[in-house]
């Protein structure tokens, strides 16, 4: 069978069950969530299998293990069923005496840093607003912003994609984590020099401020020691606390990581942090949007002040 025969003759009600497995981790607690019997779940999942040509689990002493191409396929049908979940959520808000809620897509870091400051704003300023807040990374933050499924987005990228406009929020500046109990603590203001030779926890190679970061150590010659990075500025505090180096990051997540086992200090150089607001160009604004940016733009003023 051609992969285009293949494509027409699997249906919906094949992923359906597909979901339902991966989900319950058995052909039994498939057959519960789908409300239908274990026979009937086996005999969808193996012709979806006959469909495609290949086989998408392996069965081990009678029980189900999805190989690599399942897993694959997984996080495909789960990005997919997402989608799916935010149109039906959509609808059900729409016929709400009050209307829908102001729908947020942020990275997981302000979504933890930023937004819970400024919806404690729009709450005291005006009452209970329904806010919805999703999370997700670049790029695909921005293919969901141009695609107008959301009100508004927060990123860190500048640019604008197709079919939104970029409004930025106060400036403000990157700064150094350290464990509470490493020597350079006790300093007020940490130069370049201050980390020659220390162990430095990066954030990934394709992130912008990762460049930025190196940048400007090799200008001023200092060497580090590199040998953990991550994708996540939460993760990087994280490995910070439990005394793994030293590190530059956001000020939003600093401050909302900061305690007895990590300490924040300011940089005596200046590699500047910024968030930017992404609203959709084609889709009507909720009325409760301009509140929102509001206590963003409150929020984001009262962080500036509060790390100078």
């Amino acid at each position: 069978m051609t992969d285009s025969e293949a494509s027409q003759r699997i249906t919906h009600r094949h992923i359906e069950v597909f979901r339902a497995v991966m989900t319950a981790g058995s052909v039994t607690g498939a057959a519960q969530l789908l409300y239908t019997s274990q026979p009937t779940v086996s005999r969808e999942l193996a012709r979806m299998e006959q469909l495609l040509g290949y086989a998408l689990f392996e069965r081990v002493q009678g029980r189900l293990r999805a190989n690599a191409r399942a897993l694959l396929l997984w996080d495909e049908v789960r990005r997919s069923w997402q989608g799916l979940e935010r149109v039906i959520d959509r609808a059900v808000e729409l016929g709400r005496p009050q209307g829908a809620s102001i729908s947020v897509l942020c990275l997981p870091a302000l979504s933890h840093a930023l937004l819970p400051g400024a919806l404690a704003r729009l709450q005291v300023s005006h009452g209970a607003v329904a806010v919805s807040v999703s999370t997700q990374e670049a790029p695909l933050l921005q293919e969901w912003m141009a695609a107008q499924r959301f009100d508004l987005g927060l990123s860190e990228l500048a640019e604008a994609p197709p079919g939104t406009r970029s409004q930025p929020l106060p400036a403000m500046d990157e700064v150094a984590v350290l464990p509470a109990g490493h020597a350079l603590a006790q300093k007020a203001l940490l130069s370049e020099r201050d980390f020659e030779g220390e162990s430095f926890i990066s954030l990934a190679r394709d992130d912008p401020y990762r460049a930025q970061i190196d940048a400007v150590f090799a200008r001023a010659g200092v060497q580090r020691r590199l040998s953990l990075e991550t994708a996540s500025a939460v993760a990087v505090c994280a490995m910070v606390q439990h005394g793994l180096g030293l590190a530059i990051v956001n000020p939003l997540t600093a401050r909302a990581c900061a305690g007895p086992q990590l300490v924040v200090r300011p940089l005596a150089f200046s590699i500047a942090f910024q968030v930017h607001m992404l609203l959709p160009l084609h889709r009507p604004a909720d009325a409760g949007l301009p509140w929102l940016t509001a206590a963003l733009e409150q929020e984001a003023l009262s962080l500036l002040g509060h790390r100078r």
